[in-house]
């Protein structure tokens, strides 16, 4: 890879960090303060709320969440103590459960979805065009969609 090259890719990998680094807390905040559900609740619940019969093991939703699935499990907690979010066993494997969206999560994510938008359009989109937004959605996507490879092999001494 030549140097200018490595620079460019170092360059915009910086920026995506400072902007994620910068827009999740405000995200958080506004969130927040509009609905009272932090983004991680938020993010859990939209998940579910995609899912059908609102319901994904608790491996799927760690799959789908952009959380660790350590907070992933958290998070499920404080959504069930909330009343957002229940635990049931699953039936075709006794060692995983499901997380179910209840009726008032799914009201609270219903009522939080609109803040959430205008929050992204306020906080990211609003500085972008719209051929910027649908190259930045296309770049990321190529990014996430590619093959994971194995860049050298170890060898055996």
């Amino acid at each position: 890879m030549s140097d200018d090259r490595s620079r460019r890719a170092a360059s915009a990998w910086a920026a995506l960090l400072e902007a994620h680094a910068t827009l999740v807390p405000r995200l958080d905040r506004s969130l927040q303060q509009a609905t009272g559900l932090p983004l991680s609740w938020y993010d859990i619940l939209l998940e579910l709320a995609a899912a059908k019969d609102k319901r994904l093991t608790m491996s799927e939703l760690g799959e789908r969440a952009v959380l660790s699935r350590t907070r992933v499990s958290r998070i499920v907690s404080e959504l069930e103590t909330a009343g957002l979010v229940r635990r049931e066993g699953n039936p075709d494997d006794g060692r995983s459960a499901f997380a179910v969206m209840t009726p008032d999560g799914l009201a609270r994510y219903r009522a939080a979805a609109p803040r959430y938008l205008d929050s992204i359009e306020k906080h990211f989109a609003a500085a972008l065009t719209d051929m910027e937004l649908d190259t930045v959605a296309t770049a990321l996507r190529k990014v996430a969609e590619q093959p994971i490879k194995l860049s050298h092999t170890r060898s055996r001494h």
